[in-house]
């Protein structure tokens, strides 16, 4: 967790917003998958979230299902993706690394095991999708037990109640979702209400416990990244954009590589010195 604070500090100091990139473990296979998270870490990625296959997704829209559809295929399962996991952690020791991954397979894996087994492997943070508040105590308590963030997703239709609980347990940062829905969906005017986003984030930051709020959900250019800095954020998450290059450059991983630097680079800038 104190990667996320160091993070976070720092990226404040420089007037910085961060840019996560998320991605499926194993897309489109081992190999590949490690040369694009070196790409997208030398490009100037601030952390990484890292997505556990599962077979039915539904927080993800089709462009992730399909990323998850090519770890499949190329062998990736629960086993594989902890060493994979592992290598990156020793390649990037100070990085951020935060896990995407649904409830059935933590618990199908034991909830405590799986905790021990993400603090044997130094991650910092794990985001289940399909795990109400109401039903998160036993995870969320194994998550502390090992010194790893729980993450909240705050959505846009957030109680005053909700907001509360979520930033009194919360810790790394808040998941900020951007419209209802499944990921991969363009927002905008009709998917997305800035005014109760911003209303939300202005709720966020009045409570007495203070955590960063990283938007995701259909953010996949730099004017949005910028949007969403302007309504408070301290960064955002993007994934489907990423999933969307490898997919078209499917067999032609230099061009997937080089666009994707492209990419973070060109996020980067557009949140240089943008944040308030």
């Amino acid at each position: 967790m104190d990667r996320y604070q160091e993070l976070f500090t720092r990226l404040n100091q420089n007037k910085s917003g961060a840019f996560v990139p998320f991605i499926t473990v194993g897309d489109p296979n081992a190999i590949s998958f490690m040369h694009i998270i070196d790409t997208l870490i030398e490009s100037g990625s601030d952390a990484l979230e890292l997505g556990i296959p599962f077979s039915d997704p539904i927080s993800d829209g089709p462009i992730i299902q399909k990323s998850i559809a090519r770890a499949f295929k190329s062998s990736i399962n629960f086993s594989r993706c902890f060493i994979i996991l592992r290598n990156i952690r020793n390649k990037y020791p100070n990085l951020p690394i935060g896990l995407l991954i649904y409830a059935n397979l933590v618990f199908k894996n034991g909830i405590n095991n799986f905790y021990s087994h993400c603090a044997d492997l130094d991650i910092d943070s794990v985001l289940i999708p399909d795990l109400p508040i109401e039903e998160s105590l036993p995870f969320y308590k194994a998550a502390i037990q090992h010194k790893i963030a729980h993450i909240f997703i705050c959505p846009p239709n957030a109680t005053e109640e909700l907001i509360h609980n979520i930033t009194r347990q919360g810790c790394g940062y808040i998941y900020l979702v951007s419209r209802p829905g499944v990921t991969g969906i363009e927002i905008n005017k009709k998917t997305m209400n800035t005014t109760v986003l911003q209303n939300l984030i202005q709720y966020i930051q009045k409570q007495e416990k203070k955590i960063p709020i990283l938007q995701g959900f259909g953010i996949h250019t730099p004017l949005q990244a910028q949007e969403s800095l302007s309504l408070g954020t301290s960064g955002i998450i993007s994934g489907s954009e990423i999933a969307r290059i490898i997919e078209e450059n499917i067999s032609n991983l230099e061009l997937a590589l080089k666009q994707l630097k492209k990419l973070v680079r060109l996020m980067k800038i557009s949140m240089c010195f943008y944040k308030n």
